[in-house]
């Protein structure tokens, strides 16, 4: 039964083929395409403003050279939205729940945001690997506390959305096993079990939102200091 818990989490395969890359172009194929008819079509703008409002806010800090990362940005928080939203769908596969995944997105953005503070501003962006006032002899080892902080970041971005996804969905199928267990034996409990599953489900709809903006927003915040 354990194992079965876990099964939900395997990539899929149909007639030994990965759907790993379906599950990537399902989400872009769902959403509305622009029309001649802009102001009567309630849902593009509906997702114009949603857009707009998350790129004005996410922006808003940054100085003119990082908002050339608008796009990548903007993208990739429809991108794990979609793909976290999905997940929650009887019979779907959350691909947000492979750590893979999630670390072949955060190591390249976020080795990005290096090599830019590297290239633009060298002396800032080493700067950040030692506090100004440190005492000389603790000033070899803030320089590698300072580092693995530093490389520790991507790892944080990936484990953190995969361990909360993961968590969530597994919460959901131990609560629903429960649900289906105890129907014939105890009907009352099982009632309330439901009941919790159903407030769970709307708690992992807000996760599934809030994880995809922290992990933008981390982002974001990372390429701050680098531009």
């Amino acid at each position: 039964m354990m194992t079965s818990f876990f099964d939900q989490f395997m990539s899929p395969v149909f007639l030994e083929i990965p759907l790993m890359a379906l599950a990537f172009v399902l989400p872009w194929l769902l959403f509305p395409s622009p029309a001649p008819r802009w102001l009567n079509n309630r849902l593009l703008t509906l997702q114009s403003w949603f857009i707009n409002r998350f790129t004005s806010q996410l922006l808003a800090p940054m100085n003119v050279g990082g908002h050339k990362w608008a796009l990548i940005l903007t993208s990739l928080m429809v991108f794990l939205i979609s793909l976290n939203m999905l997940g929650l769908l009887p019979y779907t596969f959350t691909p947000t729940t492979q750590l893979s995944l999630n670390m072949g997105l955060a190591v390249p953005l976020w080795l990005a945001t290096v090599l830019i503070g590297l290239r633009n501003q060298p002396t800032a962006a080493l700067g950040h690997l030692l506090p100004e006032g440190t005492p000389g002899p603790l000033i070899p080892i803030l320089i590698i506390i300072e580092t693995i902080s530093l490389f520790i970041r991507p790892l944080a971005l990936g484990v953190r959305l995969t361990a909360n996804l993961t968590a969530g969905h597994l919460l959901m199928q131990l609560i629903a096993t429960a649900a289906f267990v105890l129907l014939p034996l105890m009907p009352a409990v099982a009632g309330l079990t439901t009941i919790v599953l159903f407030l769970l489900t709307i708690l992992e709809v807000a996760v599934a939102m809030i994880q995809a903006y922290v992990f933008v927003l981390l982002m974001s915040l990372y390429l701050q200091e680098n531009v």
